[in-house]
């Protein structure tokens, strides 16, 4: 890049190991972190950590968090709460709860507070393991501690007892999301509504759904469709004839499928 007449500065070595990592080369990650600083005379900030440790989580290496932390603390640079979320994330991905308890103790030796985003990040992790109860449980934490919750505290934890079956929790944590007065967000709504017909519950999953396109997200033709066939099943024909309607309106350049979806049902 020199020869180029373009200087490299850290910002530009960031987003060169970044790149490494959506195109999946994590050996060229590492190559790029090994050599470059030291050939272009770079020194890397917490941002470069941060982005390394993401590369080595997704490439199932979490355990080198543990490195990544001494060699951090060997240069001065102080862990912030982003390097602890990608390092939990990644110990719980590979089910190494220990090891996410060894972090939340590091965060307290680098003064990092357990906060609602590191909460977030483990809720999240839980709930992708099928551990929606315990994730549960760090809300009631949460709570206890007279933490304030987000909006996407509650879509984590809905999105997992939806994916686990248990539906009525997750009406319940929407319902209780709703009355905290937060807002849920597009993909909240698309969950509930896909997993609520999954489960045969179409007039709540109506209700949602309606709600979601007052606001303009408008769930997957598959849902949808899903959606339509249901509230047919049990009898709600005049139902459904308005969503079909809504989707021809929402769809004009692509109405036909709903044409015939529409000609199909019962007069």
């Amino acid at each position: 890049m020199p020869n180029l007449g373009i200087q490299i500065g850290v910002k530009a070595l960031n987003s060169l190991l970044f790149s490494c990592i959506i195109a999946g080369e994590y050996s060229e990650m590492k190559r790029v972190f090994s050599d470059f600083p030291r050939k272009y005379g770079l020194e890397p900030n917490v941002d470069t950590y941060n982005t390394v440790l993401k590369g080595l989580c997704e490439s199932g290496s979490a355990d080198s968090a543990h490195s990544i932390l001494a060699e951090m603390e060997g240069k001065g640079i102080n862990p912030d709460a982003k390097t602890f979320s990608v390092a939990i994330a990644g110990f719980y991905k590979e089910e190494k709860f220990d090891d996410v308890e060894k972090m939340i103790v590091s965060m307290k030796k680098y003064g990092v507070e357990k906060g609602i985003g590191i909460y977030n990040v483990m809720m999240q992790s839980l709930c992708k393991l099928k551990r929606s109860n315990e994730a549960k449980a760090l809300l009631d934490e949460i709570l206890l501690k007279n933490m304030t919750p987000n909006s996407v505290t509650y879509g984590h934890l809905i999105y997992g007892f939806c994916k686990e079956g248990k539906l009525d929790v997750a009406k319940s944590l929407f319902e209780e999301m709703i009355s905290r007065e937060l807002k849920p967000q597009a993909e909240c709504y698309f969950t509930m509504v896909y997993y609520l017909c999954k489960g045969n519950d179409f007039e709540v999953a109506l209700t949602i759904c309606k709600e979601s396109m007052s606001k303009g997200w408008i769930p997957n033709m598959t849902t949808m469709r899903c959606l339509v066939s249901g509230l047919v099943s049990v009898e709600k024909v005049d139902e459904a004839k308005e969503i079909i309607a809504v989707m021809k309106d929402k769809f004009s350049r692509n109405v036909h499928p709903w044409i015939e979806i529409e000609e199909g049902l019962p007069k």
